[in-house]
């Protein structure tokens, strides 16, 4: 049996990934968002709102639509699932000051989702402090059934985490060559979730960074235009190769 078989990895007809993690069934959905099945939450990390106006206070001018197209994106996953929560997995806003500097339309396009949804914020490195304008609540954790979700990954063994922070991605060795794509990593008792934000970067799952955290080797669910693709750890290889 493969470590992708062993975990649980299965492609579903709409280009979502079933997987289970810590013994809790979940749909990884080719935007990169996490449908936790039994608590009708979908886990969204790393958005990075407002990072385009962020480099452009720098004098660094990306296009200023990386707000729009990222709640454009999670507007279309939270019609599509419905669910009755949202979580945030930290560092949805790329600054402090990043809400306040949100267009009408996009604080509106939040509210919207607020409207429909439970909204959930865990504080990250980058916004420690939620704006207390914005719908829904924060917190450090938060605890669902088996499964802690925070923005940082603990050190050492922690059976049930979900984190991001990291932005994880892998590249894969393919006949045609090496395709690198943001991912999910685990190892079935833990993940770290791809970034979900337009303008994020993304670090090889390779770097050492994750070393540790998996107890073996781990697998990765790779986004792909329109559906998500399960790699095993031979099939990675480093940046650069």
């Amino acid at each position: 049996m493969s470590p992708v078989q062993a975990l649980g990895l299965r492609a579903l007809e709409d280009g979502a990934m079933a997987l289970t993690l810590a013994g809790e069934a979940a749909r990884l959905l080719p935007s990169g968002a996490l449908v936790l099945v039994a608590h009708s939450t979908l886990v969204v990390a790393d958005l990075h709102l407002e990072k385009g106006s962020a480099f452009a206070a720098r004098g660094q001018l990306l296009p200023p639509l990386d707000t729009r197209e990222t709640l454009r994106r999670l507007a279309a996953d939270a019609a599509a699932q419905a669910p009755r929560r949202i979580l945030f997995l930290g560092d949805a806003f790329h600054d402090r000051q990043a809400s306040r500097r949100m267009s009408g339309e996009d604080r509106a396009a939040l509210e919207a989702l607020g409207r429909g949804s439970e909204l959930v914020w865990i504080t990250g490195n980058h916004d420690p402090e939620p704006d207390a304008d914005l719908p829904g609540e924060s917190a450090d954790e938060i605890r669902l059934g088996g499964l802690v979700l925070r923005h940082e990954p603990v050190p050492g063994a922690a059976p049930g985490e979900i984190a991001g922070h990291l932005h994880p991605c892998a590249r894969i060795a393919t006949p045609r060559g090496a395709v690198r794509r943001r991912c999910l990593v685990t190892d079935g008792e833990r993940a770290v979730l791809p970034a979900y934000g337009a303008f994020t970067g993304g670090l090889n799952v390779l770097d050492a960074a994750f070393a540790g955290l998996f107890r073996g080797d781990p697998v990765v669910a790779a986004l792909g235009d329109s559906r998500v693709h399960a790699a095993g750890v031979r099939s990675l290889r480093p940046d650069g190769r």
